[in-house]
């Protein structure tokens, strides 16, 4: 893919949106990358569009990690076993993915993402003062969804924040802040497994991804200063993250089911 001059600004903002959101709730980068780079950007197939944003997410997720590393938001213990477990999981999701058409991938993405979220909005915030240690109560959890976790992470080509912070907390009992600084390992671990087996297939496009990349610099920066502000409410992070995920599957499902009624 030939990138316009338009292109590369489009993808440099869309990159500062993404690096935001990674920041500010750990997930929805992934979810805002996919959509962006088809219908902003203009990436001709989604196939493409998954394996750049795939390598541009695991980049911004990793700047965000280091924000929030050194805020103290990060259970290294609990993120490092349930990145382990969900590495060989989005391995193997990744290469079902690519057999599957790509309308039929979106328009399932965005269904799944409304019923992550409606869980999100069920389960209470019980606070920001609860310290959560790896223990032999919740590894086993740990294990386990980090697998399941994986397995759709890779399927879906997408970082897999928004079912990270959701698995961590339903896992361990962690609160939303220190969820979400947790999960940006995994993401950076899953975006990085995901991106490897898109790229293998010649679907990257390395141009596009570095200019997301640069544009999320700033973007994780702000992000995570405001998932800071926001953590001193109690259930504000909760009801962002929910937002965020509705609006952009109703988007993604009516965008996905239109083209495909279509052609």
């Amino acid at each position: 893919m030939t990138l316009s001059l338009t292109q590369a600004l489009l993808g440099g903002a869309s990159g500062s949106l993404v690096g935001f959101t990674l920041g500010l709730v750990g997930g929805g980068g992934s979810i805002l990358a996919v959509p962006l780079l088809v219908y902003l950007v203009g990436v001709p197939d989604a196939h493409l569009a998954i394996g750049t944003s795939a390598v541009a997410v695991a980049a911004n997720a990793a700047l965000g990690l280091a924000s929030h590393a050194r805020s103290g938001n990060v259970r290294w213990p609990c993120a490092l076993v349930f990145a382990a477990a969900g590495v060989g999981g989005a391995f193997a999701g990744a290469q079902l993915g690519k057999q599957i058409d790509g309308q039929a991938l979106l328009a399932a993405f965005a269904v799944l993402m409304m019923v992550v979220a409606v869980l999100m909005l069920r389960r209470r915030d019980t606070g920001q003062d609860k310290t959560v240690r790896l223990n032999r109560g919740n590894a086993p959890a740990l294990v386990g969804t980090g697998l399941a976790v994986g397995v759709v992470s890779g399927f879906f080509g997408i970082g897999g924040g928004f079912l990270i912070v959701p698995g961590l907390v339903f896992a361990t009992g962690m609160p939303m802040l220190q969820a979400i600084g947790t999960s940006l390992v995994a993401v950076t671990a899953f975006g990085l497994t995901t991106a490897g087996s898109y790229a293998a297939g010649g679907l990257v496009d390395w141009s596009l991804a570095a200019v997301f990349i640069g544009g999320g610099v700033l973007g994780s920066l702000l992000g995570t200063r405001a998932a800071r502000d926001l953590a001193r409410r109690r259930g504000a992070l909760t009801k962002v993250f929910a937002g965020l995920i509705v609006a952009v599957a109703i988007y993604m499902l009516t965008r996905s089911l239109g083209l495909g009624l279509v052609g």
